[in-house]
């Protein structure tokens, strides 16, 4: 299958079946889709805890569900089928990993030994610290230019090659990866970014082909961080893309542990359990959106998270409060979280496919402009859930 196929498959089904994917069951109590597929409905909503949990983790299996009940969708499975990953050889490298924690080194470790030999010298792109230049300078010996906007990052970068004496190989480009003239830097390097954020990846594509850079590997990251209100295609699509929908795509997360998981279920149905007091408390029904909730608030008892939550909206409480008003809506926003965790699940099934239609999407454009295009897995899911690497290498 091509990617220009893949693609393609993948819109036609994001596109028929968005009925199933755009409507959020926290804002939506009931999404339209259940009187459509009440068979799917009542599936999801007859899970217990542990499945929902399981099936969070577990995109294969949420296509497999979802195929049950709507046999088309069972062809997403092997569009989302991309090479298996090879695990990274050992290596004793220790000075070079000052300063990243274990997780972040065992992602660098796996993207590089991805990436393999560099075809030029290289940039890399909103490089922080430096970290996986500092890598790739000490095994392969080639130049590395790391460009990062905070100057503080790259102090503490060049700090480090000095630490990892790779700093005759290393150095710092102290810009903006968005800036108009930023892109020069790419001409004649090869490009590297390892989870790059929404305009920064696409920035970067877009630049490296402009300035024919001979190879490009980049892991996206948060696609939804753009200062556009649309993903902005790279090829002609009828696909339209909010921010909302480009969250689903980095929905998944690494597995949480029980106490993690018991945590989260709490603060989404205060959470809940406000938006259905609010309603009672102006008469409104429509989804009102609040700006996010500080982590401090969600310590306390709900009778205190929602008297900060009236305060910030500016909403009058009956006064007295009767206690069994945060005892009742408390019980209520348990009860929505439940049904929520449930009926998005057929939302996440489309999560991955999303990812791949946005991987899919740069790797086309790259193809239209004379590079080879692979786009795979460098690491398990496990290590971190944004581990495709699309890696492109310009013909000769």
């Amino acid at each position: 299958m091509t990617h220009a196929e893949r693609k393609a498959r993948l819109e036609a089904l994001l596109l028929g079946f968005q009925a199933l994917w755009r409507p959020q069951p926290f804002k939506v109590e009931t999404p339209d889709w259940c009187a459509d597929h009440p068979a799917l409905a009542a599936e999801l909503l007859g899970l217990d805890d542990a499945a929902v949990d399981a099936l969070s983790a577990d995109n294969q299996g949420l296509i497999a569900l979802l195929g049950r009940f709507v046999p088309a969708l069972a062809e997403l499975a092997a569009l989302i089928d991309l090479p298996a990953v090879s695990p990274p050889p050992p290596a004793d490298e220790g000075r070079l990993y000052t300063d990243i924690p274990g997780r972040k080194q065992a992602q660098i470790k796996a993207y590089a030994t991805a990436l393999g030999a560099p075809r030029a010298p290289l940039l890399e792109w909103c490089a922080g610290k430096g970290h996986l230049g500092r890598l790739l300078a000490h095994r392969w010996h080639w130049p590395v230019a790391s460009l990062e906007i905070d100057n503080a990052l790259c102090d503490a970068g060049e700090d480090l090659a000095r630490h990892a004496r790779v700093d005759c190989r290393q150095h710092f480009i102290r810009a903006d990866a968005l800036a108009a003239g930023s892109i020069r830097h790419l001409a004649g390097r090869h490009a590297i970014a390892l989870h790059a954020c929404g305009d920064l990846h696409t920035r970067l594509v877009a630049g490296a082909v402009a300035e024919a850079s001979p190879a490009i590997d980049v892991a996206p990251c948060c696609y939804y961080r753009t200062v556009h209100a649309h993903y902005r295609p790279l090829n002609p699509t009828g696909l339209t893309l909010s921010h909302d929908d480009l969250r689903l795509a980095v929905t998944e997360t690494v597995t949480a542990s029980a106490k993690q998981r018991r945590q989260s279920r709490q603060a989404l149905a205060w959470k809940l359990g406000w938006v259905e007091l609010r309603k009672a408390l102006t008469g409104e029904t429509a989804y009102t959106p609040f700006p996010p909730v500080p982590e401090a608030w969600l310590r306390g008892t709900f009778a205190e998270f929602v008297e900060r939550m009236r305060e910030r909206a500016n909403i009058v409480m009956p006064a007295p409060a009767r206690p069994d008003l945060f005892t009742r809506f408390e019980a209520i926003g348990h009860a929505r979280a439940a049904r929520m965790l449930r009926l998005q699940l057929a939302r996440l099934a489309f999560r991955r496919p999303l990812e791949v239609w946005l991987l899919m999407d740069m790797a086309v454009y790259l193809e239209r402009h004379g590079y080879a295009v692979t786009v795979a897995p460098f690491c398990p899911p496990d290590l971190t859930p944004r581990n495709l690497l699309l890696s492109a290498r310009r013909y000769t």
